[in-house]
């Protein structure tokens, strides 16, 4: 059975025993799994599975299936990069890009001819790391930080080259490997004079903020 309809199953069971044995007992799923994280209730795809409607890594493919898509306009596929991203701004979701294998149709969208594809790719990679040390792994994994770092000072789009540094910005905190790759990546004039340490915020502004004046020369 499903994970989520086990989950699903089993608490309705529980809740069904309680209810019976006193009628005045909380229906409320947290009271009966007080080790559930706050606010998240019972499985989201449990629910939606009993309701026959698609799964959060079922919308996640169809997204990226329409962002890769070369017969849906550009406004379309804003649309599903949009929902992409609001999709991966749960950790579980963003954990989950791996085994669905989105993050190398994403990284390809980094390389778009579109300066919207490309801008929306940097936004959805800066969205899955940020406080999220798998998805960190991931980044590094598929080598994206050097095309990061390339966008982030060389795009002649503005907003691409924002987001860009966002995507590294995130990228790198609290997590060395992928400081170590960056720095690797910069020009040497960029380049800071000692060691970084990747759990030192205050050091890791400094260095991105060298990064945002140098980009931000390309709009001049």
């Amino acid at each position: 059975m499903d994970p989520g309809m086990n989950q699903l199953l089993k608490w309705s069971i529980e809740n069904s025993d309680a209810t019976r044995n006193d009628p005045t007992a909380s229906t409320d799923p947290k009271s009966e799994r007080p080790d559930w994280p706050s606010g998240r209730g019972l499985n989201q795809e449990a629910i939606q599975s009993l309701m026959g409607g698609p799964s959060d890594a079922e919308l996640m493919k169809q997204s990226m299936d329409a962002i890769r898509s070369p017969d849906l306009s550009l406004d379309n596929k804003m649309v599903a990069f949009d929902n992409f991203e609001q999709l991966i701004e749960m950790v579980d979701n963003a954990n989950n890009m791996e085994s669905l294998g989105l993050w190398t149709p994403l990284k390809e969208q980094l390389g778009n001819n579109e300066a919207d594809m490309r801008r929306m790719a940097a936004w959805c990679m800066g969205t899955a790391v940020q406080n999220n040390t798998k998805s960190q792994e991931r980044l590094l994994a598929i080598d994206a930080i050097p095309i990061l770092v390339k966008l982030a000072l060389e795009d002649p789009n503005e907003q691409v080259r924002r987001k860009a540094i966002y995507a590294l910005s995130s990228g790198i905190r609290n997590y060395s490997p992928a400081l170590r790759v960056f720095v690797q990546n910069l020009p040497e004039e960029l380049r800071p004079g000692g060691t970084v340490d990747a759990g030192d915020m205050d050091q890791v502004d400094t260095v991105m903020d060298v990064i945002k004046k140098a980009s931000s020369k390309m709009a001049s």
